[in-house]
């Protein structure tokens, strides 16, 4: 099965509102240098109406980078699905190895996170990977495994169908360290297998698995070789266009 290949900027905890606006329409005017791949910008949640203005039009998607599981209440501080769907995402990241370590975000909460987005029309990109002790300690398939486990658990067919997975090993987020494209392609064919056993290898083969921990373009090409790899969930590199645009190039040539 052929897959459209995803490459998402995932700008963090970054930027002005003028800095956001000038890079945003920046991606979007040199969409064309992506290639077949598709683009999701990912802004902090202040700045999602200023950056979905700057790329209305284009073919780049707009995505949030957390969401709550309720539609709303008394949860001061949170942003519920509806809210991002009423700026105009499509996307949004869900689990992120920075929530997990520093919001305590279990995959339970992730779960619950995902049902609420998928419910609501969004596409889940949900986020797995292992800290350096547990790979040092050979207990990578342990980890990746319970969490795609339990934070995709209850899902059906169709939801997994529209649920972006993210591979991020912790150990190389925005630490200049990145995976061989061996040991990526091998996580990314376990979480396919896990993908097989939770729906059926035929939605498996339909689902896209991005990698994500310090991608760059001088090393994005080998990645995009990898036959289980469909695209990269970009931190750092997504701050500059020239950077994110060359990223998505390897993928989507």
């Amino acid at each position: 099965m052929s897959r459209r290949k995803i490459v998402a900027g995932n700008w963090k905890m970054n930027l002005d509102r003028a800095m956001a606006r000038e890079l945003a329409a920046a991606v979007a005017a040199r969409q064309a240098e992506a290639g077949r791949a598709e683009l999701v910008l990912c802004p902090p949640a202040v700045y999602l109406e200023t950056v979905g203005n700057a790329i209305a039009g284009s073919g780049v998607a707009l995505g949030a980078q957390n969401a709550h599981a309720m539609p709303g209440g008394a949860y001061t501080g949170e942003v519920a699905d509806c809210m991002l769907l009423d700026l105009g995402c499509r996307f949004v990241i869900l689990g992120h190895s920075e929530r997990r370590l520093l919001c305590g975000e279990t995959d339970a909460a992730v779960n619950a996170k995902a049902k609420a987005a998928l419910a609501a029309g969004l596409m889940p990109i949900v986020c797995v990977g292992e800290t350096l002790e547990d790979r040092e300690g050979g207990r990578t398939e342990a980890v990746v495994t319970t969490q795609i486990n339990g934070s995709l658990a209850g899902l059906s067919a169709a939801d997994l169908a529209r649920t972006v997975v993210a591979y991020e090993p912790v150990w190389a987020i925005g630490t200049g360290k990145v995976a061989t494209p061996q040991q990526a392609q091998e996580v990314h064919a376990l979480i396919r297998g896990l993908l097989a056993t939770l729906a059926s290898p035929a939605v498996a083969a339909g689902v896209r698995i991005q990698y994500g921990g310090s991608v760059k373009p001088d090393n994005a090409a080998d990645l995009a070789r990898q036959p289980d790899i469909d695209g990269a969930l970009v931190g750092g590199a997504s701050l500059k266009a020239d950077d994110f645009l060359g990223i998505a190039a390897a993928f989507g040539g």
